[in-house]
């Protein structure tokens, strides 16, 4: 179950910082959107970029979410990647987090097919 404040801040329109580990073992950061269900946050990327490499190597991922009225309130959520969802449920999912971020249908290219990565945590922080 995601803590309360975790689940809010996710649902908002606060970007994410995610970490990942590179096959080196060196960490990865990235600011993402972010999303979250009651069990697990929710980030959206291609199946070709270095972040999902490295959580179908290592599933460990950090989440710390800022909350963008007040940057020294935040979550950080520890946790791992339980499961993956891509194709037009992920695309969907873009589309969304697009309209929430934007106010607008997403405008990127997409140069491979869309995954939704779910974390669930073992750590949750608040602050």
């Amino acid at each position: 179950m995601l803590d309360a404040t975790v689940k809010e801040l996710a649902s908002g329109r606060n970007f994410a910082a995610i970490t990942t580990m590179l096959p080196d073992g060196q960490p990865q950061t990235h600011i993402m959107w972010v999303d979250a269900t009651d069990e697990q946050l929710m980030v959206n990327t291609e199946i070709e970029r270095q972040k999902f490499r490295n959580v179908r190597r290592d599933p460990r991922i950090t989440v710390t979410i800022f909350d963008r009225d007040n940057p020294y309130h935040y979550a950080e959520v520890r946790g791992r990647v339980t499961g993956t969802v891509a194709g037009e449920e992920a695309r969907r999912h873009l589309e969304g987090l697009s309209q929430k971020y934007h106010g607008k249908p997403y405008g990127n290219p997409i140069g491979s097919e869309r995954v939704i990565l779910f974390i669930t945590p073992d750590r949750q922080l608040v602050r």
